[in-house]
């Protein structure tokens, strides 16, 4: 049986900026990242993930949606441990901008990987 593994970006209450996070049930991802803050959705996320059997990397971010320079060393960070290949998706919770996205898109479309967001998100993207 295949495993997928989806990378997610997100506020967390602790943990390093950008480092990827491999986790592969929610008490490691508690002892790693801590609470969600009240306003994000990527533990949220990640939480889903888990309980849906996917691997999760997660990847913190100062403020989701806007910290551009947080998920392109998040990015990088994947790049260096050679993590890239083995992900199906990577999950931007909160995440609108342009620049942020297309930053994204690019490397998902050279490894094969899909971009999961919600609606709310995919309208602020379309009509910037």
């Amino acid at each position: 049986m295949e495993t997928y593994t989806v990378a997610t970006f997100g506020e967390a209450e602790k943990g390093d900026y950008s480092t990827p996070y491999f986790c592969r049930n929610l008490p490691e991802l508690i002892d790693c990242l801590g609470n969600p803050p009240s306003h994000s959705h990527g533990l949220h996320c990640a939480i889903q993930a888990l309980l849906y059997r996917r691997n999760l990397i997660f990847l913190r971010v100062r403020e989701e949606g806007f910290s551009f320079q947080d998920y392109a060393n998040g990015l990088k960070s994947l790049e260096r441990s050679c993590l890239l290949p083995t992900i199906t998706a990577v999950c931007l919770p909160g995440v609108g901008e342009h620049k942020i996205l297309d930053l994204v898109d690019s490397l998902c479309l050279v490894h094969h990987h899909i971009i999961l967001t919600n609606e709310a998100d995919l309208y602020d993207y379309l009509v910037q």
